[in-house]
C-alpha cells in the first residue's frame, strides 16, 4: 500500500483563500475546512496581571485537513509556510501524521483507492 498523510494546517480565516489557491496549484484537491477557536501556548498558560489571573482568550481559526499520498508531503508543507508567514504571532501551526488506511464507504474501496 502506497504511504498516505494526513495534515493539518491551523492559520487565520484570512488567509484561507490564498492557501486554498496555492495548495490547488501544486496538485492538492481533497480537503476538509473548519471554522475552530483556538490560542497557542502563550495564552494557554494562566498568565498574573496586578495579582489577577488572565482569561485565555480564544480567537477565531481555520483548519484544513488534507491526507495526501501523491503530493509530496514537505511540498506542502514549504508551500503553506510561504502563504501563511507575516511573522507575527498567530501565523498558526501545521501538524503531520502518518495514515493507516483510508476507506470510502460508498464503494469499499481502501488505501489510495479511496482518496
Amino acid at each position: 500500500m502506497d504511504k498516505m498523510t494526513r495534515i493539518d494546517i491551523i492559520t487565520r480565516p484570512s488567509k484561507f483563500d490564498e492557501l486554498k489557491e496555492a495548495l490547488n496549484s501544486i496538485g492538492v484537491t481533497g480537503m476538509t475546512v473548519s471554522q475552530v477557536m483556538g490560542c497557542g501556548m502563550q495564552k494557554g498558560s494562566r498568565e498574573m496581571y496586578r495579582g489577577t489571573p488572565v482569561e485565555i482568550t480564544l480567537l477565531p481559526k481555520i483548519k484544513i485537513e488534507t491526507v495526501v499520498c501523491e503530493v509530496p508531503v514537505d511540498l506542502v508543507i514549504e508551500t503553506a509556510k510561504k502563504v501563511l508567514y507575516t511573522g507575527e504571532i498567530g501565523d498558526g501551526k501545521i501538524f503531520v501524521y502518518t495514515v493507516d488506511n483510508a476507506i470510502k464507504i460508498r464503494t469499499g474501496e481502501e488505501g489510495v483507492k479511496a482518496l
